[in-house]
């Protein structure tokens, strides 16, 4: 069972569920801003933003890149469900450039491409920044 001082991440895509394990605390993005969870903290439904989950282990710092979805946190369960998780490791910093040049290659003429290429542009910069740092 897990202590009264830690968290149960659950972090699931379509295609398989990346984790699942205790954590001590949680930083995530959300479509308005971030948000830091803690053990004890209320129960929230949310969106989910694009950007880093960084969560604290018994083994230290591990990190995430998370493209959208929701959160959900029930007692002391976290779970989100994303289109997309890419861990910190995994992320290839020339990979990410091509990704943000072809962003900025994008016509922008209707406001259908104006959110494609603004998605696209926001996902490629947050995999930059996580990576330079």
């Amino acid at each position: 069972m897990i202590a009264a001082t830690e968290l149960r991440l659950v972090l699931v895509t379509p295609e398989t569920t990346l984790l699942d394990q205790s954590v001590r605390s949680i930083k995530l993005p959300l479509f308005d801003g971030s948000m830091g969870v803690l053990p004890g903290r209320a129960p929230v439904v949310g969106r989910l933003g694009r950007g880093e989950l960084k969560f604290e282990t018994s083994e230290g710092s591990k990190s995430y890149f998370i493209d959208g979805g929701f959160i959900q946190i029930k007692g002391s369960v976290v779970t989100l469900l994303t289109n997309r998780a890419v861990g910190a490791a995994d992320i290839d910093a020339a990979t990410a450039q091509r990704a943000l040049d072809a962003a900025k290659a994008l016509p922008a003429t209707t406001d259908e491409q104006y959110s494609t290429k603004t998605a696209a542009d926001d996902a490629a910069r947050s995999m930059l920044r996580m990576k330079r740092i």
